[in-house]
């Protein structure tokens, strides 16, 4: 009796023993995922492949159809944001051995780092079409990425290539911080596998020469003028005429006659001077930009990941054998 209970026991360690060790392994590979996670670059994270750099076709195992590989043919190496147009030309070849159907070419343009990227609003696309260039739609991509709203598809005989072009422009208003972007291009068809190879190419990003403003202080409207000084006042009138006097005794040779006394001159006006008036200079709005906003659905799963996996290392230590 005694050796059946033994036994029953120490099955029931092995048993335990066990589950600790599957638990640990779960345990650290919910960390492990957890903490790769965390560290993986965002651009993969979502999924984009052309962010990586140039990319060849996809191959391996159960991949028996690609989709054409596309490059860029012509692309200017600096761009100036100032809303001017630059023209870039997509060449796609079919190499898969099989005529592709439903081809549809991508361009994008991503703003590389983890700083200001352009948005939608700063970038305007088109495509040629028949000789004409036709606007499609700005789109936000996968992590700072913005593509054109192309969605014409057309058929690549194997063996034979086609040349596309596009044109895009950077708003002069877009954030100051971005100073390189990444013109990125694949293409996709109708029951490709995989995609055929990818292409990437840097562009420096200048700005033009702020016009630098007037710092003098305005000069102030024009003062009122003080009125005109008033003319001389007229001298006064004419002496009247002496009315003849009364024949009288002439005086004695001693007595002298005084003048009549003068009319006290009038006064000038003193003109008073307007009050000068000077314009308020104008203040001039600045403009605004808007932030770029972090990747928190990332975030979010790692945090959840990682605390997962710090919960099952703490269940796993507060197991114990039962006797």
């Amino acid at each position: 009796m005694r050796t059946s209970v033994i036994t029953a026991f120490a099955k029931n360690a092995r048993s335990l023993s066990g589950r600790r060790r599957l638990a640990t392994i779960a345990a650290t590979a919910v960390l492990a995922g957890g903490v790769q996670l965390m560290t993986a670059d965002s651009s993969w994270a979502c999924g984009d492949m052309r962010i990586g750099g140039p990319q060849p076709a996809t191959t391996g195992a159960g991949v028996t159809e690609t989709a054409p590989d596309v490059a860029f043919a012509s692309a200017k190496s600096t761009v100036t944001a100032d809303g001017t147009w630059n023209e870039v030309a997509l060449k796609i070849t079919n190499k898969t051995g099989t005529d592709a159907h439903g081809v549809r070419p991508t361009f994008g343009i991503h703003t590389p780092g983890d700083g200001a990227s352009l948005r939608t609003q700063d970038v305007r696309i088109q495509v040629q079409e028949n000789g004409t260039w036709k606007s499609v739609q700005s789109i936000a991509g996968c992590y700072h990425t913005v593509d054109a709203g192309y969605e014409q598809r057309q058929r690549i005989d194997n063996g034979s290539s086609v040349t596309l072009k596009f044109r895009y422009s950077i708003a002069a208003t877009s954030p100051k911080g971005v100073n390189s972007i990444e013109l990125l291009t694949d293409a996709w068809s109708a029951g490709a596998m995989g995609n055929g190879a990818t292409d990437l190419k840097t562009v420096k990003l200048t700005r033009t020469q702020a016009t630098t403003p007037n710092t003098t202080t305005p000069k102030p409207a024009e003062t009122t003028k003080p009125a005109a000084k008033p003319s001389t006042p007229a001298k006064p009138a004419a002496k009247p005429a002496e009315t003849a006097k009364p024949a009288a005794p002439k005086p004695a040779a001693d007595q002298t006659t005084t003048a009549a006394p003068k009319p006290a001159e009038a006064p000038k006006a003193t003109p008073s001077a307007a009050p000068a008036t000077t314009a308020p200079a104008g203040t001039p709005e600045l403009a605004q930009t808007g932030a770029h906003t972090p990747n928190g659905l990332l975030a979010a799963t790692a945090a959840a990941l990682l605390a997962l996996g710090a919960g099952a290392l703490i269940a796993v230590r507060r197991m114990r054998p039962q006797r």
